[in-house]
């Protein structure tokens, strides 16, 4: 299959960001369903040749889950990881990462390998590690992982849920300088059956760049996201079954006339 040169793609601006996931487990590029580790799909063995394949539809940006490090707090995959970095840093583009990012010596490993974003989850909820990593690394190296089931949180790889308010955690984040929040609905993950937007503005209007994961099926459901003036969307599973076309949803979203649409994307 051909694909355009990164040269020739159109180029995003500075609001909505599209990011294709990588999600690795056992080195391997898998899709969850609501979050079951039991119930994972393989894709494809090689994460730098599906890295590849997104970057060369024109992707600015790749969304790297560590599942291995989501559940059991330590990394299998980061060989991986630094390749995929490699590569997207071969093509201009950036890379954030999530899984089992719970200590800051962690975040900082990751930044001096080249990662620009860090998606902190079950530390999120601690508000004052948060406010510190912001200051130590700065507001636009940090993410808050706001994922969960019925608006309430869910930490640990999702395998713990817990009865924190997701938009009063946003609220609370927004006040120590937190910038830009994940927004996982975990019941929709994996499932093609559309992101939880309301929850992604929700924690948009506590005062966060919100991005929406989870549950993506059809350019329908990008287009959705951007005109809700999020900051970005999570695009999984439809690119593996082929249900969005990732070059075709770049030229949509990012085409000429996006900056039109009344959006608040990129905050």
């Amino acid at each position: 299959m051909a694909f355009p040169s990164l040269e020739s793609a159109v180029q995003a601006r500075p609001g909505f960001q599209l990011l294709p996931a990588i999600d690795l487990l056992g080195g391997r590029c898998v899709r969850l369903w609501q979050g079951d580790y039991s119930a994972a799909t393989t894709y494809a063995t090689d994460p730098v040749a599906v890295a590849r394949r997104f970057l060369e539809a024109g992707a600015q940006w790749l969304h790297v889950v560590d599942l291995d490090a989501a559940r059991d707090g330590a990394s299998a995959n980061a060989d991986a990881v630094r390749a995929v970095v490699l590569e997207a840093a071969r093509a201009g583009a950036k890379v954030e990462i999530g899984g089992g990012i719970r200590h800051h010596a962690q975040l900082e490993a990751w930044l001096a390998l080249g990662v620009s974003r860090c998606v902190i989850g079950t530390r999120a909820r601690d508000v004052a590690w948060m406010a510190e990593a912001v200051r130590r690394f700065g507001p636009e190296t940090v993410v808050a992982g706001l994922d969960g089931r019925g608006g309430k949180l869910a930490v640990r790889g999702w395998l713990e849920q817990t009865d924190l308010s997701i938009p009063d955690l946003a609220r609370q984040l927004a006040e120590v300088g937190v910038r830009w929040a994940l927004v996982t609905d975990v019941e929709r993950d994996g499932t093609l059956s559309g992101a939880n937007l309301g929850l992604a503005r929700a924690v948009q209007d506590a005062g966060l760049c919100a991005i929406a994961s989870g549950g993506v099926h059809t350019l329908d459901d990008l287009v959705a996201a951007r005109d809700a003036g999020l900051a970005g969307a999570v695009i999984g599973r439809a690119l593996y079954d082929g249900t969005v076309d990732l070059a075709a949803a770049i030229r949509t979203l990012m085409g000429p006339n996006d900056g039109a649409r009344g959006g608040t994307g990129g905050c």
